[in-house]
């Protein structure tokens, strides 16, 4: 196993010698070599100091830590600064970092449901447009009913496909339901409840 502490002993005053800044040169000398990780080298800064961490992590001096520690370790290197200079402080970096990606995994599968669902439930919308248009003496209250009665079909089978099983889902089918009770003059809770009976004429 690499006494990754020792390997940092040995490299920091090259590194020292190929920076200058007072800040930078602050910054390692009150820096600590965490651990070494998977091709991760993390180095820590104490709490108190913890405004120094932004020296370590500009381009420039991440570069320079990461060729020279590779060039010692053999491997390639990635440099992760964190605040805190134990391996417990670490390990709490870690969960962060954990849960972040869990919460981010998870809103983005949320947006894409979401998305799939307003696209899908957008092409049972305009499937509802384009029929109204092609009904001819729109007027006619026979021919409303039959683009009604057409549409409830439309809906159903969107609903059977599609779904409207969370809130994205819900407010489009709601959508569809209005642009129908526009098109055929009847009140949208009459549309909502016509559904329902044909979902239960089509077994759920």
């Amino acid at each position: 196993m690499v006494d990754i502490v020792a390997v940092w002993g040995e490299v920091m005053p090259e590194i020292k010698n190929s920076v200058t800044g007072v800040g930078v040169w602050s910054a390692l000398n009150h820096s600590r070599a965490v651990t070494f990780e998977e091709g991760q080298f993390v180095m820590g800064v104490p709490g108190e100091v913890s405004d120094l961490a932004g020296h370590l992590r500009m381009q420039q001096t991440r570069t320079l830590i990461e060729r020279m520690m590779a060039q010692r370790l053999g491997e390639p290197v990635t440099l992760r600064v964190i605040e805190g200079i134990s391996i417990n402080e670490w390990e709490t970096v870690k969960r962060r970092d954990a849960e972040a990606k869990r919460l981010q995994e998870q809103a983005l599968n949320r947006h894409r449901a979401e998305s799939a669902s307003r696209g899908s439930w957008d092409t049972i919308y305009d499937q509802i447009s384009r029929k109204f248009a092609a009904i001819p003496n729109k007027s006619l209250p026979q021919n409303k009913a039959l683009f009604f009665r057409e549409s409830l079909d439309i809906i159903v089978d969107g609903l059977k496909t599609v779904g409207a099983n969370d809130d994205m889902g819900e407010r489009n089918y709601a959508r569809c339901i209005e642009r129908v009770a526009s098109y055929a003059e009847l009140p949208s809770t009459i549309v909502a409840l016509m559904i329902l009976q044909r979902q239960e004429e089509w077994g759920g």
